[in-house]
């Protein structure tokens, strides 16, 4: 059963309620997921034209990309970009490049020249976060305005590669940016916190029990953690009932 619940914190950060999801389980969550993606796509080719979408690597995900694939979406109208990336080679498991590739574009409806990687091989990697900024531009504006952002949520509270304790934290005039360490033994490439805060939607997609304590914060806004610290307004979170079990200390049933 899905229920929609709001944040009853009006005053919060980003002055807006959360909309929050429960699905049955994270393939449930993952379609639903897939299905918010594909509507929005067709309305903003219908709208605008094209549709710029930037996509969260790792395990959370794979149901939502492999059901994507699968959507009603006007793919030649698709320019993906990367929400995160780890500096590591072509192909590497810890690229989540080879996810997105695989699932989207290798055997899939994306044509390559879509699907934007930020550059992490190359030898000036400041250089290179400029480059993928200009990328942005060039597809989604001056100042660039993502029409979707997929987010995931990390057990230690956070997203993208937005993680706790780090420089890149507090980064307000760039819209990708480096961590200043390595964090799991690999530095990241990141969208920022500008540019979450100008997207048109900010979808969220939390699944699993061990993500219960982090989106009970989320939904409280706690700024303690880089997940509260993006923009509430435009967000919507899907989540499976594992992930959503301590959230209700924080949100009301919106009825029906």
């Amino acid at each position: 059963m899905n229920q929609t619940l709001e944040d009853p914190h009006r005053g919060a950060r980003g002055g807006a309620e959360v909309q929050l999801e429960v699905l049955a389980d994270a393939e449930s969550a993952g379609a639903r997921a897939a299905r918010q993606i594909a509507a929005d796509a067709r309305a903003a080719v219908a709208e605008r034209g094209r549709f710029s979408l930037a996509l969260s690597g790792g395990s959370t995900p794979e149901p939502m990309l492999r059901q994507l694939a699968e959507q009603d979406v006007p793919w030649p109208r698709v320019h993906v970009f990367q929400v995160d990336e780890r500096v590591a080679p072509t192909g590497d498991a810890d690229r989540n490049l080879t996810q997105l590739r695989a699932s989207l574009a290798a055997a899939g409806p994306l044509a390559e020249e879509q699907l934007h990687a930020m550059p992490v091989e190359a030898p000036d990697l400041a250089a290179a976060a400029l480059l993928y900024a200009r990328t942005l531009r060039a597809i989604a504006g001056a100042p660039p305005v993502l029409d979707l952002v997929h987010l995931g949520l990390g057990a230690d509270g956070h997203t993208a590669s937005l993680l706790p304790g780090d420089p890149v934290l507090d980064v307000g005039d760039a819209d990708v940016a480096l961590t200043a360490r390595a964090h799991a033994g690999r530095r990241r490439m990141t969208l920022t916190y500008p540019l979450l805060a100008r997207a048109r939607r900010i979808l969220w997609l939390v699944t699993g029990e061990a993500k219960a304590e982090m989106l009970a914060r989320l939904c409280a806004a706690d700024t303690r953690i880089p997940a509260g610290r993006v923009c509430r307004e435009r967000a919507l979170v899907l989540a499976d009932r594992g992930a959503a079990a301590r959230s209700m200390a924080f949100v009301r049933a919106r009825g029906g």
